[in-house]
């Protein structure tokens, strides 16, 4: 794909992190999954080469950098066949909460283990009820002198099972007008009362699925992340990033399929030319490709946007990307497995479980409908209807 419009710097690191995802790629991933297991030497490489951490603040150990240059990092291990899905978890999202609105305590005791990988954090927002809803989070935290405890129900939540913790979104009651505000709270795997199932998914990934419930969790004061009062601020500064890191994820995957399909339609021959070129084979992968190129350019907008400062525009521009890498994602799955046919249902060349996983990106962590949503009130000023 082509880079011109990136510097000599994040062209570098595109090609160092192509060349750690070649050495694992996707037969480590599919190995990984077959025997139930993490994906920890590739997260332990990837962490001692400064990748997972590269847009955390230096003084805590990270690289200094921003999304453009973690999003890089996914989208290049996604390309070969490997991608870390907790990098949207982790380091985007509980990381960038905590480096922008964590104490001073708080971002000592977690970004240097984010940073490095040796802590992991997990993030929970999605209840059975509420789906795509943010305002109907009924996960609510009260006071109890100087503690919080937290009740309600997660669902969703990805790496419960290897996270030190999870960044819960829960919701406080505003002593003055009695309605319930968001805010962010930090529950340690081991919290009395925090319990973790395991969600039986169709979805082949290392990463499990959990749902959770949180009864009478009590934490420390200092559980609290950033302001009471600026929780709707602090829990969009999160979903920016959470936005990026999906397109890159879905881009990344679509390199993958799209790669396996030109490598197949270039040498697959059944009459007399290759099957690459014909036209009904070559446009479809084509589209794909520009469709791709697409969905990163406007990846690449909302990652300089919110590394700007500009979380308004970074807002839009990262639903836009996500809903772009999605409908990318998917389409470039499709028709790969097409174009490899009976063979594209093989376990021999792995494009059959991507036919799910491509669909991550167009439901997770929001829906298309709701990014349509979105659009028509947000940049074109339409009315609601709900």
């Amino acid at each position: 794909m082509s880079t011109v419009l990136e510097t000599e710097e994040h062209q570098a690191l595109r090609a160092a992190v192509a060349a750690l995802g070649k050495r694992y790629g996707r037969d480590y991933m599919t190995s990984v999954v077959r025997d139930g297991a993490h994906p920890r030497e590739l997260w332990a490489e990837a962490a001692k080469l400064g990748y997972l951490g590269v847009n955390l603040p230096e003084e805590y150990g990270g690289g200094g950098s921003g999304m453009a240059e973690l999003s890089i990092v996914l989208e290049e291990l996604g390309a070969a066949g490997s991608p870390l899905l907790m990098m949207v978890v982790s380091p985007a999202i509980c990381g960038t909460v905590i480096a922008r609105f964590g104490t001073e305590a708080q971002k000592r005791q977690w970004l240097p283990g984010l940073a490095d990988g040796s802590l992991t954090m997990a993030f929970g927002i999605t209840e059975p009820d509420a789906g795509s809803n943010s305002h109907r989070i009924t996960t609510t935290a009260r006071r109890d002198g100087e503690e919080w405890v937290l009740t309600g129900r997660k669902v969703f939540v990805s790496g419960v099972d290897i996270a030190d913790a999870t960044l819960i979104v829960g919701r406080t009651e505003d002593a003055r007008s009695g309605r319930l505000k968001p805010c962010l709270f930090i529950v340690p795997r081991e919290a009395p009362g925090f319990q973790r199932s395991q969600i039986d998914m169709e979805l082949q990934a290392p990463e499990k699925q959990f749902e959770l419930v949180l009864d009478d969790v009590r934490l420390p004061a200092d559980a609290l992340v950033g302001d009471e009062d600026a929780g709707l601020l602090q829990l969009f500064a999160g979903l920016n990033p959470e936005r990026i890191m999906t397109a890159a994820f879905g881009i990344g995957m679509g390199r993958y399929a799209l790669g396996r399909a030109v490598e197949y339609a270039k040498t697959r021959q059944v009459w007399k030319e290759p099957i690459g070129a014909h036209q009904a084979i070559a446009h479809p992968l084509a589209q794909a490709h520009i469709e791709l190129e697409l969905a990163r350019l406007m990846m690449q907008k909302a990652a300089r946007l919110y590394d700007d400062g500009d979380d308004i525009g970074a807002g839009e521009a990262a639903n836009m990307a996500k809903y772009a890498a999605g409908e990318a994602c998917v389409k470039a799955v499709d028709q790969a497995v097409h174009t490899l046919g009976g063979n594209g249902l093989t376990r021999e060349y792995g494009l059959g479980s991507l036919i799910t996983a491509s669909r991550v990106a167009r439901i997770a962590p929001v829906s298309r409908e709701m990014i349509l949503n979105y659009v028509s009130h947000q940049s074109l000023g339409l009315p609601k209807s709900y």
